[in-house]
Parts: C-alpha cells; structure tokens; sequence
C-alpha cells in the first residue's frame, strides 16, 4: 500500500510540473493560474498543488531550480572540457550550456519560462537572484564581468545582465520553433556561433 501511494504522490507531482511548465511557458509566468495547472494535470483541485509544492510561486521556484541544475551541470562539464579562460570561450560555455535544454520538452518549456525572469538575476546590482547564489552560473558572469577590463564596473556588470537577456530571448524564441517543429533560417552550430559572437561584441563595445 504504502508502494502504490508514494507512487501515486510521485505521479501527480511530475504531473503538477509538466503542466506547469507547459503554461508557464505557454501563457506566461505572471499569467498561467493555478486552477489552469492542476486541471491540465488532471487533478480535481488546488489542493493537490498546495500539497506538494506550497503554492504557485513554490511550484515555479522547483521548475527554475530542476531548470538551473541542469544548465549548471552541462555549463561545469563544458568548463572542465575547455578550459575556457578568455572571453570568448566563456561565453561560448554558457551559450552552449543553455543550448542544452532545447534538445527535450522540459528544457523547451524551461528556456521560455526564464526568459521572463532574465531582468533579475541580480547581477547588476550584486545581489544574485536565490537560484544563482553559488553557483557556477553566478561564477561564470562574475568570470565574464572581470574581463570587461575597458569599462568601469558598473557598465560592465550592466552589460552582463544584458547579456543573460540577450541569451535568454534568444533561446527562448528557438524553443519555440524547435517545439513547434518549425525549421530556422540558421541551424544548430551556425546559430550558437553566430549569437557567441553577437555577445561578444555587445561585451567589448566602447562605453559610453
């Protein structure tokens, strides 16, 4: 018995995040309502998402950090693989590393939902955001910020959070036409390349 509740619990959790994830994406995180997430996870009420997660804003914080952890996984592994040390090969990490999650449908989902809240990693104004605090994300815009050598610090750290925008519209609208199965003028490695270098460039612009 006590099996075949926790399976069921387990069930209607990833149930809750699925469909969470979807709406998020979909209508928006300040515009998906909670009765719309847990009737698309087949479930009669609001309780059931209460239960696990607390509440809404609960539920969004597990799907950013499931998200988090998987960037910062393949970001570490990127890292470790490259030895990236200069600008470029920073940013290229990082690109890459986000590029990951376009290759299933929580990753799609995901790329869409942090999109919205790319404004607010905190680096700007050097508080991290509770989901970056620590890790190797945060260490890698700190990395990038260091190398802006040519622009005082408050620029420089405004241009990584323009940076992480940047990032983020960009694979959140190729999540969009990857789950929608519609092709893009510029492929895969093309594409990566192609915004490393926009980034890059937007990085090292003179200051004002």
């Amino acid at each position: 018995m006590g099996v075949t509740t926790r399976g069921t619990a387990d069930g209607t959790r990833q149930a809750l995040l699925r469909a969470a994830e979807e709406l998020f994406a979909e209508q928006g995180v300040d515009g998906a309502r909670t009765r719309d997430i847990t009737e698309r996870a087949g479930q009669a009420n609001s309780s059931a998402l209460h239960y696990h997660f607390g509440s809404r804003d609960g539920l969004l914080k597990v799907i950013i950090a499931r998200h988090q952890e998987r960037v910062e996984e393949a970001l570490t592994a990127g890292l470790e693989a490259s030895g990236a040390t200069d600008l470029t090969a920073l940013v290229t990490a990082y690109v890459e590393a986000e590029a990951s999650e376009l290759a299933h449908d929580s990753g799609r989902h995901c790329l869409r939902i942090v999109s919205q809240l790319a404004h607010e990693t905190g680096f700007r104004d050097g508080h991290a955001h509770e989901a970056l605090a620590g890790g190797a994300l945060w260490d890698t815009f700190t990395h990038i910020a260091a190398r802006l050598t040519h622009l005082p610090d408050p620029i420089a750290n405004e241009r990584v959070e323009l940076m992480v925008m940047l990032v983020g519209a960009a694979f959140a609208d190729r999540a969009r036409h990857v789950g929608a199965g519609r092709p893009r003028p510029v492929e895969g490695e093309a594409f990566r390349a192609d915004l490393v270098r926009v980034v890059v460039g937007m990085l090292t612009a003179p200051g004002p």
